[in-house]
């Protein structure tokens, strides 16, 4: 028996996940939906930050375009601290394609002029 809180909706479902993979405690389907996919193949959205190489002490804010394994985070984070932009930047540029081949985006998410 496994106990997850979900986190699709801010209401925070206390989550009750069998061996068989029955899940109670879900107020919506997508509690249930959260359950199974965190106890099978466990992803996250990545947000960081990266130099803006044409200010000083500047950064900008960036994500993954859709979520990435769990156990890839840090490889992924690792390739994140290597890039760099110039300014401007507007929301949504992309500074790397398929990051480590994960069909996953590195996309601005702050306009800098």
């Amino acid at each position: 028996m496994k106990d997850l809180t979900c986190i699709v909706c801010p209401r925070g479902c206390r989550l009750h996940v069998d061996d068989d993979m029955n899940v109670t405690g879900n107020f919506c389907p997508r509690g249930k939906e959260y359950a199974i996919s965190e106890l099978t193949h466990p992803v996250r959205t990545i947000t960081s930050s990266i130099k803006v190489t044409n200010r000083d002490y500047t950064l900008v804010s960036v994500k993954t375009t859709k979520p990435v394994p769990k156990d890839k985070i840090f490889a992924v984070m690792e390739e994140i601290d290597k890039l760099s932009v110039e300014a401007p930047t507007r929301i949504g540029d992309i500074v790397k394609k398929n990051i480590l081949g994960l069909d996953s985006d590195i996309v601005i998410t702050k306009n800098i002029d």
